[in-house]
């Protein structure tokens, strides 16, 4: 999962593109960049770490031009190192930058094919080599400029070649912006403009609308399933469908936990979806738990804020806040490494014991993981002097990993593969669990657009859209796993090693 925008403008944007970025911050905390085209060239600044840390007023003000494209990230696998950080470039057709969201499923492939044709990747990221793809797409055009024809039908191409999801901005000096969508439409692209006040028309595409409310955009339209975005360096829109095949299945995890509740995707509000979850899920708990003697429910911050409150409602129980959220702590489930993850959750949130002592107290959360959060929050509530603890997920058992951009790659780091409710719930130490069903999650993030054609839901039910997910990926995906793993053990190592020397 990353975020990512792109903005075509009549006054430099880079303003624009790093207050959009801030807002897309929590698509991805480990690295962030830019890149903008001025007098015929890229202006780039990417490094690891948050928005606000990666630019400073020095890289802002080298930041010129009135187009570029932005990019969040947090690694999904291979190595999380700052050469990793995107947007990436080449200096062939032109000059093309390219940011990407998604995970391609077939990049070990792509690699090796491009190797052959000696093209050089130089990290171990999938969006390198779906830049180069691309790049070789266009490089087949003779001709001193690419007409938008030209450019479709490279797209087109990377389309047949590539598997996977993707939501791609592009740069290409001389030319524009180019953006598209994977053909599933597994991750989300959003399409928008602005009138400035001398009358232009500026244009915008970004992962969720709202990195377009913040800044002044209006949303036109998602981008479609397998479309392509053209807009010139004069801001001349054209667009067109670019895949032979496309339908749109976004992925349902989004609607759980990815995307902020005031994001709309794909015709959808987040928001809204996360209400008719907490209905779906009361009126489960209130036909499945009568017996069961609860006093207040609580959420656990901030996702599932909103579906404990509609739960509330339908169950007539008290709606309580129970813990404090330190802010200035990242998102756990996407932090890389397990212990990285379990140092956190202690300092992120701290619980107000009134809320919880002597109470049978309903825990409300959008998902279980890896369980390593749920345990401890169980752990802190009993230590605050609950009575009894249950707990509430407005997502179905996630079982199978996920490999379109989402940090769920082993089955075995998931806490409900092969197990029962009844062992997951025994393992983090409820009194009892109660899940959502898929059926009913289905129903309650896609009532409000019934054009949607089904939802990418692998993690919960192992069905994977693309049709080319085998064993020997997750292998593969296990493998880069474990060289990365390698490659930070050695680092660590050798700084211990230096610091011993030092001392010596």
């Amino acid at each position: 999962m990353c975020g990512i925008v792109g903005i075509v403008g009549s006054t430099p944007v880079n303003q624009s593109i790093y207050d959009a970025l801030t807002v897309l911050q929590h698509r991805g905390q480990d690295a962030a960049g830019i890149v903008t085209i001025a007098n015929d060239n890229f202006k780039q600044r990417k490094a690891n770490g948050l928005v606000k840390d990666v630019f400073a007023s020095k890289h802002m003000q080298r930041l010129k031009g009135t187009i570029g494209i932005g990019h969040v990230r947090y690694p999904t696998a291979g190595s999380s190192s700052a050469a990793e950080a995107q947007p990436f470039y080449v200096n062939s057709p032109w000059g093309l930058a390219l940011a990407h969201n998604g995970n391609l499923t077939n990049a070990a492939g792509l690699r090796e094919s491009l190797i052959k044709s000696r093209r050089h990747i130089n990290t171990t990221s999938d969006s390198e080599v779906l830049l180069n793809i691309f790049a070789a797409e266009l490089d087949k055009v003779e001709g001193k400029k690419l007409t938008p024809d030209d450019i479709f039908n490279a797209v087109s191409d990377v389309h047949k070649q590539v598997s996977g999801a993707y939501g791609v901005v592009s740069l290409m000096i001389d030319h524009g912006l180019v953006a598209f969508r994977d053909p599933d439409g597994i991750r989300p692209l959003v399409l928008g403009s602005r009138k400035t006040e001398e009358g232009d028309i500026e244009y915008i595409v970004a992962s969720e609308s709202v990195g377009l409310d913040t800044i002044g955009f209006e949303v036109m339209r998602d981008v479609e399933p397998g479309e392509a975005v053209y807009i010139t360096e004069d801001r001349q829109l054209f667009t067109k469908q670019c895949a032979e095949k496309s339908s749109l299945h976004p992925c349902i995890f989004e609607y759980v936990y990815l995307a902020r509740p005031d994001s709309t995707l794909s015709g959808i509000s987040v928001y809204e979806a996360r209400l008719e979850m907490g209905r779906t899920l009361g009126a489960k708990i209130k036909r499945e738990w009568a017996d069961v003697d609860i006093d207040v429910i609580i959420p656990i911050p901030e996702t599932s804020n909103e579906i404990a409150l509609v739960m509330s409602e339908v169950l007539d129980l008290p709606y309580r806040q129970g813990f404090v959220k330190n802010r200035y702590i990242g998102r756990t489930f996407i932090m890389p490494g397990q212990t990285q993850r379990r140092k956190s959750v202690r300092r992120k949130l701290n619980p107000i014991t009134a809320e919880f002592k002597g109470k049978s107290v309903l825990l409300v959360d959008d998902s279980i993981v890896r369980g390593t959060t749920s345990e401890q929050i169980v752990e802190m509530v009993r230590d605050a002097g609950a009575k009894k603890v249950y707990l509430a997920s407005a997502a179905p058992p996630v079982c199978h990993p996920n490999v379109y951009g989402i940090d769920m790659p082993t089955a075995s780091e998931l806490i409900a593969h092969g197990r029962s409710v009844e062992q997951i719930s025994d393992s983090i130490g409820t009194d009892a669990l109660i899940y959502q069903d898929l059926d009913d999650l289905k129903a309650a993030v896609g009532r409000q657009n019934p054009d949607v054609d089904g939802f990418e839901c692998s993690v919960f039910d192992g069905i994977y859209v693309t049709g080319d997910v085998t064993q020997e990926y997750f292998d593969y995906l296990a493998s880069l796993r474990s060289e990365d793993a390698k490659k930070i053990q050695e680092q660590k190592e050798e700084i211990a090693s230096l610091e011993l020397h030092n001392e010596s």
